[in-house]
């Protein structure tokens, strides 16, 4: 597979930086991995055995594995990712003043009931 170099000043400008631009990549990277993850188990589970004996277990499923090669042809998550953040289909947001403030004073809260 060869690689494939980057431009860091596209990619600074559709962030504010380079560190934003990559954390909301992998972030974007872990949830396409994880679809995938779920989309494959659901798929293989349709082709389970019926009954469980050793024999069956060392057979290779012609149909388990026409999925696996499937799945490895696709492209990799974090090039889905790059592609979506390149063409600005990736978006992303931070949380809000009030929402952390939220958040902090719920901790104090705690807290001070812990001393009583």
């Amino acid at each position: 597979m060869p690689i494939k170099p980057v431009d860091i000043e596209e990619l600074t400008s559709k962030a504010k930086n380079v560190h934003e631009a990559i954390v909301a990549m992998s972030k974007r990277a872990r949830q396409i991995n994880e679809e995938t993850k779920i989309e494959f188990s659901q798929r293989i589970a349709m082709f389970a055995p019926k009954t469980e004996s050793e024999n069956e277990e060392n057979e290779i499923n012609p149909d388990q594995l026409k999925v696996s090669l499937e799945f490895e042809k696709r492209p990799k998550p974090t090039d889905v990712a790059l592609d979506e953040l390149l063409h600005e289909k990736l978006q992303w947001r931070y949380k809000e003043p009030e929402e952390v403030k939220k958040v902090e004073t719920e901790e104090d809260v705690a807290d001070s009931s812990d001393d009583e």
